[in-house]
């Protein structure tokens, strides 16, 4: 198992935390860093501030949104970045939701999984430099009716193959992802319930070895994983460690996306916080966003995060690699800098002292 660390979205006021955290990863020798975008900073333009002042680990978007984005404008962003960073760029992609999606991007939020096939097919052409044609039912490559013409990127990729990996929450996405890509991004990852969601990544991973592609075996499991390091163990100060977490995982499970579409929280019920997922939103969006952070179960936050002492993560640590993570993204919410940064170094200690690193 390998650790990674997730900066989440840029231009908070953490940024130059957020930089100093990529250096430090570097410098333990984490295997990547991730930045995301939602409908602040881009994810492309903090990937290249990073790569360009951090000299090993690879950079990773997680994600790239699909509805922004044509796939030849991401294949070329991709292609720059990965010629930028000497080879250490990772695509993440995700179709975001649907508020985002018509809201911002203004381009409808329908049929998710055909777009998402259709949109990675033409990207895996472009960086392949093959000429682009596609005929389908969201992309016709050339126009037929115009002057355009098929064209072929001109920037090389360092890599034949770069790597291309899907954040995927519902059943028929984890499968699709299983099948088109080289690694899943998840959130709300728990040990205990894995299983419900790498077998859709297995089915979709049989489907892809059927037709003479690789196995399971080299597909990438990346959780984004939130980690606060603190207290003895006691029942209070496990609680105390998480209570920031608790804040983040309403915004989810209450706030990101409608009441009818909302992937977290269809998650959080599937995991059997049914009556809890249903509080948690009725507050969330009646904006009681305290009362709502104050209605996650402890038990959620815990089984989906590591908290506690340093001994209580490293024994947590093998059921990680039980169910099938390749890659922890650490997410850091330890407070100031300094606490941040400590969390890495523990982080890096107790995946050495568990003997599961790479």
């Amino acid at each position: 198992m390998r650790l990674a660390v997730n900066l989440g979205y840029w231009g908070g006021g953490n940024d130059r935390d957020n930089l100093a955290l990529a250096q430090e990863a570097d410098r333990l020798g984490f295997d990547s860093v991730w930045a995301a975008e939602a409908y602040g900073s881009d994810a492309a333009t903090v990937l290249a501030w990073v790569a360009a002042q951090t000299q090993r680990i690879d950079v990773g978007s997680a994600v790239f949104q699909i509805p922004a984005r044509t796939p030849a404008m991401t294949a070329m962003t991709a292609a720059t970045l990965d010629s930028l960073s000497g080879g250490r760029f990772r695509l993440g992609l995700g179709v975001s939701g649907p508020q985002v999606s018509e809201g911002w991007h203004g381009v409808r939020f329908d049929k998710p999984l055909g777009r998402t096939r259709e949109y990675v097919e033409i990207v895996r052409m472009a960086l392949a430099r093959e000429t682009v044609r596609h005929e389908g039912a969201h992309w016709t490559l050339p126009l037929p009716d115009g002057p355009g013409k098929a064209l072929r990127l001109t920037v090389h990729p360092v890599r034949e193959h770069l790597p291309l990996y899907l954040a995927a929450v519902g059943p028929k996405n984890l499968e699709l992802a299983g099948e088109i890509a080289d690694g899943w991004l998840a959130i709300f990852f728990a040990p205990e319930h894995a299983a419900e969601s790498t077998d859709h990544i297995k089915a979709g991973r049989a489907k892809r070895a059927a037709r003479g592609g690789d196995g399971l075996e080299l597909f990438d499991v990346v959780p984004t994983v939130p980690v606060v390091i603190g207290g003895d163990g006691s029942p209070d100060q496990l609680k105390a460690c998480a209570e920031p977490l608790s804040h983040y995982a309403a915004l989810y499970v209450g706030g990101m996306g409608s009441r009818e579409q909302n992937f977290y929280n269809k998650l959080a019920v599937r995991m059997g916080y049914e009556e809890a997922a249903a509080t948690v939103q009725d507050l969330y969006l009646a904006r009681k966003h305290r009362e709502a952070a104050e209605a996650v179960p402890f038990e959620f936050i815990d089984r989906t995060s590591l908290i506690g002492p340093k001994e209580r993560i490293r024994d947590r640590l093998p059921a990680y690699a039980e169910a099938g993570v390749t890659t922890l993204a650490v997410a850091s919410y330890g407070g100031p800098l300094e606490e941040r940064v400590a969390t890495l170094r523990t982080m890096a200690e107790v995946l050495d002292e568990s003997g599961l690193g790479e």
